[in-house]
C-alpha cells in the first residue's frame, strides 16, 4: 500500500461507488455502455461458443460463463473511480477476506492474480541455498520465479494415481528447502491430495521451510477427501494458502488473487510487492463476487454437468480419463499427445498444452456444451480411420 494513502470511511467509499453510477448514466455511448454487458451464460443459459469460424478456446482453464452479473455491475458502476489509486479499496477486499477466512486484514496479501502470489512467495523464500520442491508435472509459474531467484528446483514425479508423492517431496525438500509447492487440486492433472496426506505432511515439514498451497480451484471440488488448508494457518507457522478470483468467480482478465499467510510471512511476501498492483476493476468485482453465493453454486453445477458429458463422450471413443476435481480434465491418448494438440488447433480447438512428464496425455478446459461438442467433434475427425 501506499505510504501517502487517504483514510476514506466505508460510508465514504460507497459514496464513490454512487459518483461512479452517476458517471455512468451521463458519459458518452460507446465508453463501455451503459447498460450492463453480459458474457455468454451468465444469469441465462449458456449462448453457443462454438459458432461457424470461431476459435474455441479450452486451453487455459477459464470460466467461460464469465463474471457473476453483481460484479458487472460493480465494475460498470465504478468507471468514476478509474482515477483513484486502489488502496482504500484494496482495504475494504482484504478486510472481507479476512473476515471470510477467520484472520485478520494483514494476513490478506492481494495480488494481479494468484500469479502474483506465487511470484511474491518465490522472491520471498527462495534463492541460492534455499531451493524449491514441486511436482512434476505442476503449475510452472513458480518454478520459473524460483529459477530467476537462482534457487535450486527439485521436480517429483505423481503418483501411478496422478497425486503428489508428499512422501518424496518432504525427502526431497531435506533441511535447506526454502519452499515447497503443493497445487490441490493439481494443474494439469485436476486430481486432489488427499487432505490426511497434507495434514501429515504438514506435521512434518521443517519450521524452516514455507509449504505454499494453490487452491486456484477449490470452488469445484465436490470430493469429501479434500480441505482447504486455510483453516491450519492459524497454527502452522510455515503455510501459506493462496486463491483466486480467475476460476469460478470467470475473472481472469480482471487478475485478483490472494494469500491467507501467518503475519510474519505476509510481511517477507509484501515486501517484495509493488504498490497497487491490483486494479480498481478487480477490487470492486471481487467484493461483489464474494457477496454472492449463486455464483459459486451455479458455476459448480454447471462445471459439473458438462463435465459429465465430455466424460461419457471420451469413454464411448476407447480414452481412459483422470477423474477430475475441476473445470478441466486430462486423458491418455496412449500416443505422443503434440500432433493431436496441433490437429485440434488446426480444427479451431484449441486444448492445453504439452507435458513432458506426461507425453501421451491431454489437457482440456470443461467449456460450455456447445464448446464441448465441438471439442469432441474434432477429436472424432481426428482419430477416425483414413
Amino acid at each position: 500500500m501506499r505510504s501517502d494513502r487517504v483514510e476514506i470511511s466505508r460510508r465514504g467509499f460507497a459514496r464513490m461507488l454512487g459518483a461512479g453510477a452517476a458517471f455512468a448514466a451521463v458519459r458518452p455511448a460507446g465508453v463501455c455502455g451503459s447498460a450492463v454487458q453480459t458474457p455468454a451464460g451468465v444469469g441465462a443459459a449458456a449462448a453457443p461458443h462454438a459458432r461457424a469460424g470461431a476459435v474455441v478456446r479450452l486451453s487455459s482453464n477459464e470460466n467461460p460463463y464469465g463474471p457473476s452479473p453483481a460484479a458487472l455491475r460493480a465494475m460498470n458502476e465504478a468507471f468514476g473511480l478509474a482515477w483513484r489509486y486502489p488502496d482504500e479499496h484494496a482495504e475494504e477486499l482484504a478486510a472481507e477476506l479476512g473476515r471470510l477466512h477467520g484472520v485478520t486484514a494483514k494476513q490478506i496479501i492481494l495480488g494481479s492474480g494468484s500469479g502474483e502470489i506465487l511470484k511474491l512467495a518465490a522472491a520471498a523464500f527462495t534463492g541460492p541455498g534455499r531451493g524449491l520442491v514441486v511436482a512434476d508435472p505442476t503449475f510452472e509459474a513458480v518454478v520459473r520465479h524460483a529459477t530467476a531467484a537462482r534457487a535450486e528446483v527439485s521436480k517429483v514425479s505423481l503418483t501411478p494415481d496422478y497425486r503428489h508423492d508428499l512422501q518424496k517431496m518432504l525427502a526431497a525438500a531435506g533441511s535447506s528447502a526454502g519452499l515447497v509447492y503443493v497445487c490441490n487440486p493439481n494443474n494439469p492433472t485436476a486430481t486432489v491430495t488427499p487432505k490426511e496426506e497434507l495434514r501429515g505432511f504438514l506435521s512434518k515439514a521443517p519450521r524452516e521451510t514455507v509449504v505454499l498451497v494453490d487452491e486456484a480451484y477449490h470452488h469445484y471440488v465436490e470430493t469429501a477427501d479434500y480441505e482447504s488448508l486455510i483453516p491450519l494457518v492459524a497454527e502452522r507457522p510455515n503455510l501459506v494458502v493462496a486463491r483466486t478470483f480467475s476460476k469460478i468467480y470467470g475473472m481472469a482478465g480482471l487478475r485478483c488473487g490472494y494469500c491467507v499467510a501467518p503475519l510474519p510471512l505476509a510481511e517477507r511476501m509484501r515486501a517484495q510487492q509493488p504498490w497497487d498492483s491490483v486494479n480498481i476493476m478487480a477490487v470492486v468485482a471481487a467484493l461483489a463476487s464474494l457477496r454472492d453465493a449463486a455464483q459459486v453454486d451455479e458455476g459448480r453445477r454447471r462445471n459439473a454437468e458438462v463435465r459429465r458429458y465430455v466424460y461419457a463422450e471420451l469413454e464411448r471413443l476407447g480414452y481412459k480419463y483422470v477423474p477430475s476435481a475441476a473445470n478441466f480434465l486430462m486423458f491418455d491418448l496412449r500416443t505422443d499427445a503434440r500432433p493431436f494438440i496441433e490437429g485440434m488447433k488446426q480444427r479451431g480447438v484449441e486444448v492445453g498444452r504439452f507435458f513432458p512428464a506426461l507425453p501421451t496425455h491431454m489437457r482440456v478446459t470443461v467449456g460450455t456444451r456447445p464448446d464441448m461438442q465441438a471439442f469432441v467433434s474434432a477429436l472424432r475427425q481426428l482419430t477416425a480411420p483414413a
